[in-house]
């Protein structure tokens, strides 16, 4: 049996568990039912050879949807990198440090972009100018004048922009958005929404280019993008006004030593955040061996006095709909995980994850984020995620979820299944995201940022030309 219909086969076996231990979903917007699917290959360009582009979206597509996907040009400024990213994904593509000529001598009918946050705006604006649809991964962008861009873009080209917003295509954020949907708890009036980055992937960002704003824009975007797209979805609307605190009081000028990178550094016997690079194969082929031609350090040090995004987070978020949203993020937690409250007109839902004595499972922290980005499609029946609910004047009840392997909570898998494989399949919980849903995620981020360096409460319609509305549309 092909490999495609056993990994299909395995989904719905999947779900027929989660209906059973949790009570069925309301349509399964992941089985491939009614849509027939396309006949001929996708013609596809990747822009960003990093570790997301070869990896999810380049060697992932390769070995999982040849039978969908035709990469035809692979673009990135470093030469070496590339040519790396071509034997690892392993194509025959021609490659380029030009993104217009790649996209000239190519014609792909969907370009992903993968590049730094800062430059998705560019490769995002010239690819649909130059006729391809494009995917881009999170965030659309990293300010409010790129965003704008990017809308006036995609009205004027008529192509399409898919952001790839894989958090809410898991089993378990699906089951959430479900409950909410029914409206099991009354209409929402207050979320508690508190995020927690350990000590190893949270001090990963300020080691990279994402601890620059310039090139991320801040955690708030790059990071927080995917928790504000999924409150906007399970709330089903739209940020209205945000008023936001941040600091940097942990990593960059906050320590007392310091050095260019982690590699040679004279302080590695006192600090506990060094990091070893050497020991990751993949590290040093895609990264060290090609410094010399960008001088991008992957393990650059985290005390830099150059950084200069935000390490705690605080915001608060008025909806269009008047749902009240406070919201957390922490970079340095001795855990990785993430706790959420819906206070309803009928009561309340209790949901978290990572949380150590919460869980049977013991995960070490210093691989939590490598599992939980891992491309491996088994699904895990015999763990679960748990969704407390609790009636006004009621009891309460506990919902386990079947925890789905691969990337995101399994919902990478189920995002590329509805992009190549089926991209007509029923989408009753509308886990496809475009300009709007992108937007909107990006512009509360933007407006804590905003609101962090002004001291002021921002309207989010002051930003683009997009006006919030109560319900998403």
């Amino acid at each position: 049996m092909p490999e495609q219909n056993l990994r299909t086969m395995k989904r719905r076996e999947f779900l027929a568990t989660a209906g059973a231990a949790s009570g069925a979903l309301m349509v399964s917007p992941f089985s491939i039912l009614s849509a027939k699917p396309p006949k001929t290959k996708t013609r596809l360009a990747l822009v960003g050879t990093g570790v997301r582009g070869t990896s999810m979206w380049g060697k992932n597509l390769v070995e999982n949807y040849s039978d969908h996907v035709e990469f035809v040009g692979l673009c990135d400024i470093n030469p070496g990198r590339l040519e790396y990213a071509k034997n690892y994904i392993g194509v025959t593509c021609p490659t380029f440090t030009d993104f217009s000529e790649m996209i000239k001598k190519t014609s792909p009918e969907k370009l992903v972009v993968t590049t730094v946050d800062s430059t998705h705006n560019e490769f995002i604006v010239k690819g649909l100018e130059m006729g391809a649809d494009v995917i881009t991964e999170k965030p659309m962008t990293t300010d409010e004048f790129k965003c704008q861009q990017i809308l006036d873009a995609e009205r004027k080209t008529g192509r399409k922009v898919t952001v790839t917003f894989n958090y809410r295509y898991g089993p378990f954020v699906t089951k959430i958005k479900e409950l909410l949907a029914q409206k099991r708890i009354g209409d929402i009036v207050s979320v508690d929404f508190h995020w927690y980055l350990n000590v190893y992937h949270g001090a990963s960002y300020f080691r990279r280019w994402h601890g620059l704003r310039d090139k991320s824009g801040t955690l708030l975007v790059h990071k927080a993008t995917h928790h504000f797209d999924i409150l906007n979805w399970w709330l089903d609307s739209e940020p209205e006004s945000v008023y936001a605190l941040g600091d940097l009081e942990f990593y960059g000028k906050n320590n007392s030593f310091r050095s260019t990178k982690c590699r040679g550094c004279p302080h590695i016997q006192k600090c506990k955040f060094y990091w070893d690079i050497t020991k990751d194969q993949r590290n040093i082929d895609l990264y060290v061996a090609n410094e010399k031609y960008d001088g991008y350090i992957r393990d650059a040090c985290l005390w830099r006095k150059e950084i200069d995004i935000y390490d705690k987070m605080a915001v608060q978020i008025k909806y269009a709909n008047n749902a009240f949203v406070s919201y957390s993020l922490t970079t340095y937690s001795p855990y990785e995980g993430w706790r959420i409250a819906f206070n309803g007109t009928k009561g309340r839902i209790d949901v978290w994850e990572g949380i150590l004595w919460k869980e049977d499972e013991q995960i070490s922290q210093s691989e939590k984020h490598a599992v939980e980005m891992n491309q491996n499609f088994e699904d895990k029946p015999e763990q679960y995620d748990e969704i407390m609910v609790m009636d006004n004047f009621g009891k309460y009840e506990s919902i386990k979820v079947p925890k789905a392997s691969g990337g995101h909570g399994g919902g990478d898998q189920r995002l590329l299944d509805q992009i190549f494989v089926n991209p007509n399949m029923p989408d009753p919980f509308g886990h496809a995201a475009g300009t709007r849903d992108g937007s909107m995620a990006i512009l509360l981020g933007i407006a804590a940022r905003n609101s962090i360096e002004t001291g002021k409460p921002v309207n989010i319609e002051d930003l683009t030309d997009l006006k919030p509305m109560a319900q998403r549309p």
